[in-house]
Formats: C-alpha cells, sequence, structure tokens
C-alpha cells in the first residue's frame, strides 16, 4: 500500500506538470490513469485481493462526493431554460436505456440471469461529463447544449444508484450469495437516505446562508462547510441503516435548493472539486490495476458487441426517442447522444459489485463487461471529444439553430485539469 501511494504521488505529480501539455495531444487524466494501472498489474500478476476493502473505502467515498458535488452544481435558478430538455433525457431517456440495456444483455449475453443483466444494463446508464469535458468547456459549442450535457451527467449517476444496489441485493438473494443487502433493506434504505440527505442539505445550505448573512463566516470557511455536508449525509445515513449514497446525492440537490446564497459564491463548491479530483484519479488508477486484468482474461467477442451497443445503440437511441418535439437538431442530436461517456459511476459501481459479491461466472463477466465499456469510453470519447466538438461548433456557427442557440449559464463541470486550458 505504501508503494501504491507514492507511485498514485509522483504520477499525480507528473501529470499536473503535464496537463496542459497532455491535453494537446488529446490524452486525459483517466487514459493516464488507467493505462498506469493496468501496467502496474503486469508485475503484480493481477489485482491484489488484499487490498480490496481500502480499494473500495476509496471507491465508496469519491462516489458519496462526487454524488454530492454533481447534484449541488445543478442551480435549479440557472438551468430554467434546459428544465424540460434534462427531464425529457432523465425520465424517458435513462430508463429506456436501463431497459434496452436488459433486453439487449438478454440477447448479446445469453447466460446472463436477469437481475445480473439489470446489475450491467444500470452500472452503464449514468454518463460522465469528465471524459468529454472539452465538448463541455468548448466556447464553439452552444451554452445550452454544454449545459444540458453537464446536467444530465449531474444528475443521472445519482438516480440510477438505487437501481444498482438493488440489482445486487437481488443477486445475492438469486443466487445464495454472502451479502450485506436484502432486497427489503434496498426499499428500506432508500427511503432512509432520501430523508437524511434532504434534512443534512437543506439544513447545511440554510445555516451557512445564515451565516453568511451575520458576517460570521468567510468563502473559505463557508466552502469548507459545504465540504463536511455530504461526510455528514453519508455518516448519519449509515448510522440509521440508510442508503449512504442516496443521501449524499438527495444532499446535494438539497443544498443547491436552500442554499440561495451559492449562485453568487461559486467558491462555495470550490473544496468538493478539488477533492474529487484527486480522488477519482486514484479511482482510474485503481480500476486499471483491478479490471484491466479481468476483462483480459474474461471478454470475448459477446462483451466487445455489447460494450460497442452500450457506446452507441443504447445510448443515442434513448437520447434520440427523449428529445423528440423538442426542436433540437439532427446534428445535436446525435452530438448529445454521442457524448454519453461511461466514467467513475461506472467503475465504483463495478468495483463494489466485486467487493459485496462473489465472482461466480455471470458476476464476473458483468463486470468484465463494465471494465471493457468504459475503458472504450475513455479511449473513445477521451479522443474525440475535441475534434468532433469543433465540428458541431463549426455546424453551428454556419446554420445557427434557434433552439440551440438559446443564451444560457455556462456550465462548470467536474473534469480533467486539463480541460481548464481553454478558460484560461
Amino acid at each position: 500500500m505504501t508503494v501504491t501511494l507514492a507511485l498514485f504521488s509522483a504520477l499525480l505529480l507528473l501529470f499536473a506538470a503535464t496537463a496542459r501539455g497532455l491535453g494537446r495531444v488529446s490524452v486525459t487524466a483517466p487514459i493516464l490513469f488507467v493505462l498506469a494501472g493496468s501496467l502496474l498489474a503486469i508485475p503484480a500478476g493481477g489485482a491484489d485481493t488484499a487490498a480490496a476493502p481500502a480499494v473500495r473505502a476509496l471507491a465508496e467515498l469519491t462516489l458519496a462526493l462526487i454524488l454530492f458535488h454533481d447534484a449541488a452544481q445543478v442551480r435549479p435558478r440557472q438551468i430554467a431554460a434546459e428544465r424540460g430538455l434534462v427531464a425529457r433525457l432523465l425520465l424517458i431517456g435513462l430508463p429506456v436505456t436501463v431497459v434496452a440495456g436488459v433486453l439487449t444483455a438478454q440477447v448479446v449475453l445469453p447466460d446472463l440471469p436477469f437481475v445480473v443483466a439489470l446489475l450491467l444494463a444500470a452500472s452503464l446508464a449514468p454518463t460522465d461529463a469528465g471524459l468529454g469535458a472539452a465538448t463541455v468547456l468548448n466556447p464553439v459549442v452552444p451554452v445550452r447544449v454544454r449545459r444540458l450535457l453537464n446536467v444530465e451527467s449531474g444528475l443521472n449517476d445519482g438516480m440510477v444508484t438505487p437501481v444498482v444496489l438493488f440489482a445486487v441485493a437481488a443477486i445475492a438473494g438469486a443466487e445464495g450469495l454472502s451479502t450485506t443487502l436484502t432486497v427489503a433493506q434496498a426499499v428500506l434504505e432508500l427511503g432512509i437516505g432520501v430523508a437524511v440527505g434532504v434534512a443534512v442539505g437543506a439544513g447545511g445550505g440554510i445555516l451557512l446562508g445564515a451565516s453568511r448573512r451575520r458576517d460570521l463566516s468567510s468563502p473559505r470557511s463557508r466552502a469548507l462547510g459545504v465540504l463536511a455536508i455530504p461526510g455528514l449525509a453519508y455518516v448519519l445515513a449509515e448510522l440509521a441503516t440508510g442508503n449512504a449514497f442516496v443521501a449524499a446525492f438527495v444532499a446535494g440537490t438539497a443544498f443547491a435548493a436552500a442554499a440561495r446564497w451559492i449562485d453568487d459564491e461559486d467558491s462555495g463548491l470550490e473544496l468538493t472539486e478539488m477533492l474529487s479530483e484527486p480522488l477519482g484519479f486514484a479511482v482510474w488508477l485503481a480500476f486499471g490495476f483491478a479490471a484491466v486484468p479481468l476483462v483480459v482474461e474474461t471478454a470475448g467477442w459477446r462483451e466487445v458487441v455489447y460494450a460497442l451497443l452500450s457506446l452507441t445503440v443504447l445510448r443515442m437511441v434513448p437520447v434520440a426517442l427523449a428529445l423528440l418535439g423538442t426542436g433540437l437538431r439532427a446534428p445535436t442530436v446525435a452530438f448529445v447522444g454521442w457524448f454519453g461517456p461511461r466514467g467513475l459511476a461506472s467503475v465504483v459501481f463495478a468495483l463494489i459489485t466485486v467487493e459485496e459479491l462473489e465472482l461466480v461466472e455471470p458476476v464476473r463477466q458483468a463486470v468484465a463487461t463494465i471494465g471493457l465499456t468504459v475503458l472504450l469510453s475513455v479511449l473513445a470519447h477521451g479522443l474525440s471529444a475535441d475534434p468532433l466538438a469543433a465540428r458541431y461548433g463549426a455546424w453551428v456557427a454556419r446554420v445557427r439553430p434557434t433552439v440551440e442557440t438559446v443564451p444560457g449559464t455556462e456550465p462548470t463541470p467536474r473534469g480533467g485539469l486539463h480541460l481548464r486550458r481553454r478558460a484560461s
């Protein structure tokens, strides 16, 4: 563990020193850290199972922080013009993606039981704007389109988390595997998590707002207070036997609704972003170390076919259906459909599954498929973000589509450090 920490620290320093240069050749942080983890796994002969509890703790902490941060970034007052579009993607596109993923798995991966297919489809449904953040920060792409991609990514991981955990519980019950979850508990924990998240998120936002009005705190201390909210929601939900991830996500949503002052003080979320970024890099390193050998050993042509369908048809067709009648032009619908990268949320779901369940063959196949899909997404979306954004931006400049060019607030996504080169 000491050696791994030293290697990660050295790699983080190297990335920080070369981030802008790597960005010029479309090498993203996920590409770099996954590659490094994969190379580390070669002399180790695969993942070290003794480190599994530490990896899971890291994955859970990262997911909780990201769920809160992404949800807290979605300010209701700043996305009024996109509410209808976002609702379509989340309430139509996301469920259709999961259902289509399950049905496709039953055909392409016929050995997967239904509940394992549900786990696979739900784990690959959320998107990660960080993998294609060059599109979200590229000024040639209309603000409204960038905001849509960013907000969708910020909310869909939290919405699908209960489905993933329910599937894990259902698999354990169906296969008679050892687990700390039961299906009944999953439903009860969801309600407790929501209640805790609302109380902590809204309460924290109101408390810090009152402190600000009375000049009892500084912007820096309020940022520190915001950083404490996801941890408090997570721990209290755990103590109350609730769903800690749902609590963290709902806390972010409740905080964004209650903390009106955050619209004038973007630094309030500065520390949550600063912490979630290196934690995310660590998860990518662990993913490369643990998942890549499993993908190499397990994935065959069926897994490859499913991964390719997941990144294309299973994402783009539901998006197209969800956006029917909105007035968005076909190039925009295709652009939004393609830039649905699979990233940290899917990785964490896979890591939690490995820790929670025994790797019997169906589960092993599902985890390998998740890993393969994420690996392909890291490469495909990381390398295509700049050129496709430029091409789409040129089309927008030439055609000036009415719906797409409605003014909006600039998105501030969680993403790789090198991507900020566009704004600097």
